[in-house]
């Protein structure tokens, strides 16, 4: 494999660890920062051991875009009414297979795009609260 596959492997672990950090810092008022320094700092570590520098770059671009994408996510998800526990076990899930996806050829890569992406759509399709089944109660 090509220096490309390794740089896209450790985009992909970069993002996953930056989900896995929103989703444990995000019930903290200071959340977001933590979450953006430990999905770096990880994605930055995973390039120094699988190889160099170039890595590394990598591993903290997918760890700032993952952390940055899954800490809307979360937010919206505190505010609308979702336990802290679970938001955190999900988004821990989430992080695990991202990394694991990193692993796809090319896959990493649009990871890093996806996922803050996803988290733009999401923040323009949210409302305040689930309604559940109260909006059925009108007459």
């Amino acid at each position: 494999m090509g220096d490309w596959y390794w740089i896209g492997l450790t985009v992909g672990i970069g993002a996953g660890a930056g989900v896995f950090a929103s989703g444990l810092a995000g019930r903290l008022r200071a959340g977001f920062a933590a979450a953006v320094l430990v999905g770096a700092g990880l994605g930055v570590l995973a390039g120094f051991l699988i190889d160099n520098w170039d890595e590394a770059i990598g591993g903290a671009v997918g760890g700032i875009a993952g952390a940055a994408g899954a800490g809307a996510v979360v937010r919206g998800a505190l505010r609308g009414g979702g336990t802290r526990a679970g938001i955190a076990a999900i988004m821990a899930a989430a992080g695990v297979a991202v990394a694991a996806l990193g692993a796809i050829p090319g896959v990493g890569y649009l990871e890093a795009l996806a996922v803050p992406l996803l988290s733009l759509r999401l923040r323009s399709r949210t409302g305040s609260r689930y309604a559940g089944l109260r909006i059925l109660a009108r007459d």
